[in-house]
């Protein structure tokens, strides 16, 4: 009798990287030249996925892309992001130094999230446009313009009606406060428009959020104040997986596996968020973002149709356009999707004393992993350059991290790889451009933070070098560097 498959994960891998993945020799060219750990990110992949919201927004009101720095520290996306002539989203002193020294100018530049004083203080007289978090800081920005300035700011918008509380933005209870300010200090804050951001995939929690700053909107012009814009955030979905149907034959495994039934999937206890009560698993799980099949262009594509019943079932982008709103957006994680993978080599293989299978690798949990989040897609095995042949079939393992401590399990959920592996194979991580390489990454035990490389596909294979290195303009040119042949 065969025996069933096991549960997968599979992840979806943009054709560029997966060709790179296939390309003999490529990867591990790339740790042998420039060590292992690394982060490997494709700008040209980036620039496909803009171009993917640009076909989308091309066609209704004015727009502007401001891409989220936050999302990854490349400078390699930075550069792609200004030579691609968008505008960028910053949230610090350092991001907005990075993004001038790429060359932005300060028109083209929006600063979001919280604000202490000294970077205000920085913010006034700039010419950036600035993305208002609190009535302290509209406040706090009239006080320090004087008459220096008039500092062109946008409000940030929170507590929607049937919208999760959020601890951004200024809550709607507080907007008579924000118009207070807003029309006593005109000579000194020049009031763009009303922002927001849903970090949601409910497309209910957006198009109120739109119908409520639209209305706002109205308000502000009846108040004689002029705002052109109206800002929707970022917050738009990823597609990790290949077959949401197999994540959700694996979730289900997984739950079986929590109750005792099956083969054990779990490591030392994890529920992954689950709570078990009455012989059922009860909650909501810490991965639930994984499970996402809608992409960016179709989230933003169906939010720009929407019909706005106030309005008389006009669309969105046709009210946006007939009252000569522009659109702004500050996507992240959708411009970097499936950019950027991380690639660490097999340390040893060892069995626990209930019979796990521990594969320790080079790097740390917090290297790949987004604060406590469960990364919830397959990694991929390359064989090292020593061995040919794998010596066995599929086997369920857990993924160890390279600190002396218990927590770092980089997969605390049992992942199938097609053989064991052997010291020296590579372990392939995708899709971990968006927050992945960077939020958590620490520099525990002394252990260097992993290389970030940009990689170019050319005719005639794939280029490489320090993500810091990168130049944009030499996207459109025959390779000079070292590459891969005959990979087309």
């Amino acid at each position: 009798m065969r025996a069933s498959a096991p549960p997968r994960l599979p992840a979806k891998i943009d054709p560029l990287v997966r060709a790179f993945l296939a390309a003999p020799g490529a990867a591990e060219s790339a740790l042998t030249r420039f060590g292992s750990p690394a982060h490997l990110v494709f700008p040209q992949v980036f620039a496909a996925n803009l171009e993917r919201l640009r076909t989308v927004l091309e066609h209704g009101p004015g727009y502007r892309i401001c891409y989220a720095h936050k999302v990854n520290q490349s400078r390699a996306f930075v550069r792609t992001a200004e030579r691609a002539a968008i505008a960028i989203d910053v949230a610090s002193r350092a991001e907005l130094a990075g993004a001038m020294a790429a060359g932005f100018d300060p028109a083209r530049i929006e600063v979001t999230g919280p604000k202490g004083e000294a970077f205000l203080r920085d913010l006034i007289g700039s010419g950036v446009t600035v993305n208002i978090d609190n009535v302290w800081e509209l406040r706090r920005i009239a006080e320090l313009a004087g008459a220096r300035a008039n500092v062109p700011v946008l409000v940030r918008l929170s507590g929607f009606a049937a919208t999760p509380v959020s601890r951004f933005g200024v809550p709607l209870c507080q907007v008579d406060e924000v118009f207070e300010v807003l029309t006593a200090e005109r000579g000194r804050i020049a009031f763009r428009g009303f922002a927001f951001h849903i970090d949601s995939g409910e497309p209910g929690e957006r198009l109120r959020a739109v119908e409520t700053c639209l209305e706002l909107t109205e308000r502000a012009y009846s108040e004689g104040l002029s705002p052109g814009v109206l800002d929707i955030g970022g917050g738009f979905r990823q597609v990790f997986t290949e077959d949401a149907d197999a994540f959700d034959a694996y979730v289900g495994a997984l739950r079986e596996s929590l109750l005792g039934r099956g083969e054990p999937m779990a490591w030392g206890g994890n529920t992954f968020g689950f709570h078990l009560d009455g012989g059922a698993v009860h909650g909501t799980p810490v991965f639930h973002k994984y499970a996402n099949t809608v992409p960016a262009d179709r989230m933003l594509a169906d939010l720009l149709d929407a019909g706005l019943e106030a309005h008389g079932g006009r669309t969105f982008a046709q009210v946006a356009a007939e009252n000569l709103l522009e659109v702004w957006l500050e996507p992240g994680k959708a411009l970097v999707d499936h950019a950027g993978i991380t690639l660490a080599r097999v340390e040893f293989v060892k069995e626990t004393a209930d019979g796990s299978v521990l594969v320790n690798l080079d790097l740390s949990r917090d290297t790949v992993t987004p604060a406590d989040q469960e990364v919830m897609v397959d990694p991929l095995l390359l064989p090292g350059s020593a061995h040919a042949q794998p010596d066995s079939g599929p086997v369920g393992v857990f993924l160890a991290g390279r600190l002396c401590l218990e927590r770092d399990l980089i997969t605390n959920h049992k992942v199938w790889l097609p053989h064991r592996p052997r010291p020296g194979d590579l372990i392939v991580f995708p899709n971990t451009a968006a927050y992945h390489m960077d939020l958590s990454a620490a520099r525990a035990s002394m252990h260097p933070l992993p290389a970030k490389l940009a990689v170019v596909h050319r005719p005639g294979g794939y280029e490489i070098g320090h993500d810091d290195e990168f130049d944009p303009g030499t996207l459109g040119r025959e390779s000079v560097g070292p590459i891969w042949h005959g990979v087309q």
